[in-house]
């Protein structure tokens, strides 16, 4: 493409989702899932039902069981969809004594709970919950231990200890509590901060996040479709290709909390009659700075002019003379005669008046003052 090429920007919010990724839902949802319960695992993500592989224990399960299914056997489960990535682990226990804590993301600010569960739900006697090894004494209720609202300082690994029948203590397997900041307020940034390339020039957009626990995954939108992940998307040479809107999206990538940064579009667009605009432009405002200079010039030397007036001293008065006594002054304009450069001609003297001084030194009234014709 000749020319120039302008580049075009502005924002504007738009309620997309963002790319989806891989997601293992369980019912109930609790983690870990116990065995005892009606547990049904569902795999969500992009692409066909048919599609959804599962992982057991870290081995290949098969395919054949759809995008859900009741669980029968304890372990390990993951899954994924054609063209997304594996989701996140969900473990089904089939312990004596299991610590829960609510399967989703853990936000700080919310109220957590979590429970303690022998198996079956067979009843307990007493109930012991355990932060890093120490005890928590006073916070629980029974078999539950509420939280709220939830700081970062309550992360950490959580276990239970129970009493059955006053004779058998069972102990839960720990539990890790993390925390999380949701991501908020995604921005995208051009590097270099160009507002004109010519054809050629490399570009590339930056994501960041001003809030989120790390760490944060980036995914890069190009007209709503993924195009790149990571923070930064190197666009290369600018041209008429890379015309159109794009999009970050930020994911907590332990919760799944999702931030998607305003829409920002690129346009290229042909510079030639920029060019003359522009150049109008620029000797308009070249002679406004050149009319303003004047201005301000003129002041300065108005101001400065004033200034040495006002400091000037003023005239001495003159000295009074003896009573009686005319001071005037006899003014002669003279021109040069013709032919007689060094000759003067006396022309008819000017009515000048004098003042009269009275006694003392003081002026006379001023019916004193004379006028003296030669």
């Amino acid at each position: 493409m000749a020319g120039k090429v302008a580049l075009l920007l502005w924002a504007q919010t738009l309620g997309l989702a963002g790319a989806q990724t891989t997601q293992l839902l369980v019912e109930p949802p609790w983690r870990p899932a116990v065995l005892w319960d009606w547990v049904i695992l569902t795999c969500q993500g992009s692409g066909t039902a048919g599609a959804t592989t599962w992982y057991k224990d870290g081995q290949r399960w098969g395919q054949e069981r759809g995008n859900n299914f009741t669980v029968t056997e304890s372990g390990t489960y993951t899954c994924d969809r054609s063209g997304s990535r594996l989701s996140r682990p969900v473990n089904v226990s089939n312990d004596q004594v299991v610590l829960q804590v609510p399967a989703r993301a853990l936000l700080e600010g919310e109220t957590l709970t979590l429970r303690c569960r022998y198996r079956q739900d067979k009843l307990v006697t007493s109930v012991f919950f355990y932060r890093e090894e120490t005890e928590l004494r006073g916070l629980h209720n029974g078999t539950e231990l509420s939280l709220s609202p939830l700081q970062l300082n309550h992360s950490g690994r959580y276990l239970c200890k129970a009493w059955v029948n006053n004779s058998v203590w069972e102990e839960s397997m720990p539990v890790t509590v993390t925390v999380h900041v949701p991501v908020a307020n995604a921005t995208i940034t051009l590097i270099p901060l160009l507002h004109q390339l010519h054809p050629g020039d490399s570009m590339s957009l930056h994501c960041s996040v001003q809030v989120g626990s790390a760490p944060v995954n980036f995914t890069w939108l190009h007209n709503g479709q993924e195009v790149a992940r990571g923070p930064l998307l190197k666009l290369g040479a600018f041209d008429e290709g890379h015309s159109g809107t794009y999009q970050c999206v930020a994911t907590n990538q332990l919760d799944g909390h999702q931030a998607l940064s305003p829409e920002l579009t690129l346009k290229a667009t042909p510079w030639r009659h920029r060019d003359t605009v522009a150049a109008g432009v620029g000797w308009t405002l070249f002679f406004l700075l050149l009319l303003v200079g004047v201005i301000v010039a003129w002041h300065r030397w108005h101001r400065v002019a004033t200034r040495k007036h006002q400091e000037r001293p003023p005239p001495e008065p003159l000295a009074p003379s003896q009573e009686g006594e005319v001071l005037y002054t006899h003014v002669m304009s003279t021109k040069q005669a013709q032919r007689l450069p060094r000759i003067t001609v006396p022309q008819a003297p000017q009515v000048t008046y004098a003042e009269l001084w009275g006694p003392h030194g003081r002026p006379q009234e001023s019916s004193d003052i004379n006028e003296i014709v030669p």
